[in-house]
């Protein structure tokens, strides 16, 4: 049976509970994808889409016109440039910087032409790995959101704003994680008032990880918490 007792202490507890939701890897229009923005538009929830621009196909813009939905650039095709005895990396430092640099303001131009204003200058790196001196500020970049950093920060001429929570096992089952811990990982952010980002990715669902999202942010969301933008979090001044 689950248990949302220290969770509900927690959200008493907090003063403005924010809540900010991203998902990786979009490149077409699919059922999954509509999926995603009809639950995500069922609870008023801001959308960003990290989107893989050299993958990108006819229809996505369309897909998400009118919604309440931005993109970011998510890497350049997803492809993994790393050895094998390292974790899988697009944008480290297994390339010339040219190169990454030159990927990303494409990507970002990419993002511009086919997305116009719903496009943030956002980077997402592919597996949340990237080269920590590069100069993305240069590409034109404003931000960037990786995994796991609990405050938002300011870091080489970006805002950054990670995502925290991934209810995907993926290096188990591939399906969904027990939904304890995921109730039980927000309570213990929630010791922080800084936004928790929650990561999915739309194309990998099963039922159990559609189950898993639908109860949690109905339940945040009947708790009243607050869902607000990226764009939001582009422009807010760090401490």
């Amino acid at each position: 049976m689950t248990d949302w007792s220290r969770l509900d202490a927690a959200l008493d507890k907090a003063e403005t509970p924010a809540f900010w939701w991203r998902d990786d890897d979009a490149i077409a229009d699919t059922p999954a994808l509509h999926r995603l923005l009809d639950m995500a538009e069922s609870i008023a929830a801001p959308l960003v889409l990290a989107v893989i621009p050299g993958n990108l196909t006819d229809g996505l813009a369309q897909a998400i016109e009118g919604r309440d939905v931005t993109t970011a650039v998510h890497g350049w095709t997803h492809t993994n440039h790393a050895p094998v005895s390292e974790k899988k990396a697009e944008f480290r430092n297994h390339r010339p910087e040219a190169v990454l640099m030159d990927e990303a303001r494409r990507g970002l131009g990419i993002l511009d032409d086919a997305f116009g204003v719903q496009s943030l200058p956002l980077f997402i790196p592919p597996w949340n790995r990237v080269a920590i001196d590069l100069p993305l500020a240069q590409c034109g970049f404003s931000g960037i959101s990786i995994y796991g950093q609990r405050e938002v920060s300011f870091e080489r001429n970006l805002v950054r704003f990670d995502s925290h929570l991934d209810p995907i096992n993926w290096r188990g089952s591939r399906s969904a994680v027990p939904l304890q811990r995921i109730i039980d990982e927000i309570a213990d952010l929630l010791a922080s008032d800084a936004p928790i980002g929650l990561m999915t990715h739309h194309l990998v669902h099963d039922d159990a990880i559609w189950t898993l999202c639908e109860t949690l942010v109905t339940r945040l969301n009947h708790r009243g918490v607050q869902w607000i933008s990226a764009r939001d979090l582009l422009t807010r001044a760090p401490d």
